[in-house]
């Protein structure tokens, strides 16, 4: 497969204008002309290795962060709105939409935002008992999907808090806990419980459904004797965030910007989580220990003293500008296929709506509880993955209480497959061991999945009534 070419105009710009220097200044220090660096920041040619090197030499530039992540998110979104069948049956091509995302990604957003709010205004005219019930004809989006897309496009690492976190482990000297291996974690506990007596605080613990209660006039913080002591420790640092960094959190939503007051509530949450995973898996310890491991999930879970699902997304976050970790997508489900959690730092994007491709490997997890399961994967782009999944339950601590059951995914591109455990005995230069898998079916291009729900919007159909295959159509090449 040709290694694809680095279109970063949007990136070069905004580098130039951030070092203030005018185009013929930073051709200079590029060491192009000045046409040559024009075409490259109207993306009419893509960015040469010598520039590539020059950025990192000039300018101390992590050249990662001129991949096509970002733009490839935007793609991804576009690609599945162009996909609504409003837009008819001849929506832009793909080389339009990279286009439009590498050169204008603020008008690709504002017209995600425009297409959402169509979506609920759509879907709440649809609903009779919903429109009758509702006078309020808001159309902004809603604020659990302003807050995915947040962190979406923060690539899911949110810099101040993660530094944050690791600057606390640092400071209290969290000694190595109990788990044995080469590399050893941190318990963040003792050091957590000691910052909240330092502030007043009380934790209890008591035979409570209600996983975490904290009550500020008392400064007493209950957490439940029914939940693991893994999930135990989370809601503990979890409350710790949003006592004893409180400033640092209001400063980041202040920045984010948020339309709505619910939404800057759940994305409080969303970052004080964050803290919290963090300051249980410290970014360089916990990057560390999982080259070290070769990111085997059980021994990172046992050396930090969390959950296999709170590894999972703490690999995805490893994203430090300068010092970034195995790009992984990381993805939720519940059983109804349904995504509930989602980022990916490779060219994989997943569905903004409703579930992902049927043939995807963590949609089998639960039926085989227990396991990891493996998956080498080919999208229709070409790009191959090693995709993990696992099927987590979440008792509710007694014989009535509801479990909830899901499954998590967690994957990357197959060039990184060495610093896996799992792809030790896969086959991975073997073509024929990849299976063809999608994003969504409206904008898969296969044509002869045998899973397909709906017929794919950029091809047409031959239906023949005298004749039926799997599906009752044909999808034109």
């Amino acid at each position: 497969m040709a290694p694809q070419k680095l279109y970063a105009g949007a990136k070069l710009r905004e580098t130039r204008t951030r070092l203030a220097l005018t185009q013929k200044d930073f051709a200079a220090r590029l060491g192009v002309s000045l046409p040559y660096l024009n075409q490259m920041e109207n993306n009419n040619r893509p960015l040469s290795t010598t520039v590539v090197l020059a950025l990192a030499r000039e300018f101390g530039m992590d050249v990662t962060e001129l991949s096509a992540g970002d733009s490839e998110r935007l793609v991804s979104d576009l690609r599945e709105a162009m996909a609504d069948p409003v837009f008819g049956t001849t929506p832009p091509g793909l080389p339009d939409l990279r286009l439009v995302s590498a050169n204008a990604p603020a008008l690709a957003r504002a017209f995600l935002d425009l297409h959402r709010a169509y979506r609920q205004s759509h879907e709440r005219l649809a609903s009779l008992d919903e429109a009758l019930g509702h006078a309020d004809t808001d159309s902004r989006p809603s604020a659990w999907e302003e807050v995915r897309d947040f962190f979406h496009y923060c690539d899911n690492y949110i810099d101040p808090v993660d530094r944050a976190a690791e600057l606390f482990a640092e400071k209290f000297a969290v000694q190595a806990g109990a788990g044995a291996g080469p590399v050893m974690g941190g318990d963040a506990l003792p050091p957590a419980l000691e910052a909240l007596a330092a502030r007043g605080v009380t934790v209890q613990y008591a035979d409570t459904p209600v996983l975490r209660s904290y009550d500020a006039g008392a400064r007493l913080l209950v957490i439940s004797s029914k939940i693991a002591p893994g999930t135990q420790r989370f809601q503990i640092l979890h409350q710790l965030a949003l006592i004893a960094q409180n400033d640092l959190l209001e400063a980041t939503l202040d920045l984010a910007r948020f339309q709505s007051d619910a939404a800057r509530d759940i994305a409080k949450i969303g970052l004080a989580n964050y803290f919290a995973g963090a300051l249980m898996m410290p970014y360089r310890r916990f990057q560390a220990a999982a080259q070290e491991v070769r990111h085997d999930l059980e021994r990172l879970a046992d050396l930090f003293g969390a959950s296999v699902e709170q590894v999972a997304h703490r690999l995805s976050t490893l994203q430090r500008p300068g010092a970034k970790g195995v790009p992984f997508f990381f993805v939720r489900v519940d059983q109804a296929g349904t995504i509930t959690k989602r980022h990916s730092a490779t060219r994989l994007q997943f569905a903004r709506y409703g579930g992902g491709c049927p043939l995807w490997n963590v949609h089998q997890a639960f039926e085989t509880p227990g396991r990891v399961l493996r998956q080498l994967a080919e999208t229709p782009d070409g790009a191959r993955y090693i995709c993990l999944a696992l099927a987590v339950s979440k008792p509710g601590g007694s014989y009535r209480a509801p479990v909830r059951r899901y499954a998590i995914g967690l994957g990357c591109e197959i060039a990184h497959a060495g610093a896996l455990v799992y792809a030790d005995d896969l086959e991975i230069s073997r073509p024929q061991a990849f299976e063809p898998i999608g994003i969504s079916c409206r904008i898969c291009e296969r044509r002869g999945c045998h899973q397909r729900s709906v017929p794919p919007l950029e091809r047409r159909l031959r239906i023949d009534p005298d004749r039926r295959g799997v599906l009752p159509y044909e999808v034109e090449g």
